[in-house]
């Protein structure tokens, strides 16, 4: 009987530690499948200004990055300036935001499947340090804006986005009362604003010096490996039904 067991144990025993050890690298190192992300990530020594801590990795081209920093975008025909001059302070968090937006492949934990027009992928709650959500939010509270979130309801009939009617242009601190409000309620909850501090290794950075390395590379693993270990008790139990049941039969043979 022993002889019939072993091959079953050892089996048992090499899927157990596989199960353990194994990553889930679908979501390391990937691009969205939006409007203007590449395929693929990879090197770009020509991106432009905001967007070049992602040149030795990055899922936007070196026109992409060109166009973030524009007034008024031709990527998306979306303009800052919908109640008058946004403050420079301000706009570099939002210049900021879009070069994370296009170029990180490190936020493959967050990507959701979504059905629009425009993209077919887009990132949700991801945990954005709770320093780069604050001064977001201190470097905006006194410039305008006339809506608290900005991924709809705004007037396109001129061919950029303008304020619709019955809204009012209002300090940014009126829309957003707190720095959750703002990171939070902008894009649609694209962003959660996290308890974690830059260098934890527990929330996205919108800012890092490349020449100390990506930080949000071991940010991705860590929520990539937490993913994992959610979904592998599902995934184990029919395995482990199955050999119990086996063995039962060996058992009684």
């Amino acid at each position: 009987m022993p002889w019939k067991l072993t091959p079953l144990l050892l089996f048992l025993g090499w899927m157990i530690s596989v199960c353990s050890a194994r990553t889930r690298t679908d979501l390391l190192n990937v691009c969205m499948d939006a409007k203007h992300h590449k395929a693929e990530p990879g090197p770009e020594d020509k991106l432009h200004n905001q967007c070049t801590p992602w040149e030795k990795n990055a899922c936007c081209s070196a026109r992409v990055s060109q166009e973030l920093h524009k007034d008024t975008s031709s990527l998306y025909n979306f303009t800052w300036d919908h109640c008058g001059k946004m403050e420079p302070a301000c706009q570099r968090h939002f210049i900021q935001d879009n070069c994370l937006y296009e170029c990180s492949p490190n936020l493959g934990p967050w990507i959701q499947e979504v059905n629009q027009k425009w993209r077919k992928e887009r990132f949700l709650n991801v945990p954005l340090c709770k320093e780069d959500c604050q001064s977001w939010w201190e470097d905006c509270r006194t410039s305008y804006t006339c809506k608290s979130n900005w991924h709809r309801g705004w007037d396109w009939t001129s061919g950029s986005n303008k304020c619709p009617n019955g809204t009012t242009c209002r300090t940014f601190e009126t829309y957003f009362p707190t720095p959750a409000a703002l990171c939070e309620g902008l894009w649609s909850h694209s962003y959660k604003l996290s308890n974690y501090s830059r260098g934890s290794g527990r929330c996205i950075q919108m800012w890092f010096d490349p020449a100390l390395g990506n930080p949000n590379e071991e940010v991705a693993r860590f929520y990539a490996l937490a993913l994992t270990a959610e979904a592998r008790p599902q995934g184990i139990r029919p395995l482990l039904l199955c050999l119990a049941l086996m063995l039962s039969l060996w058992l009684h043979d």
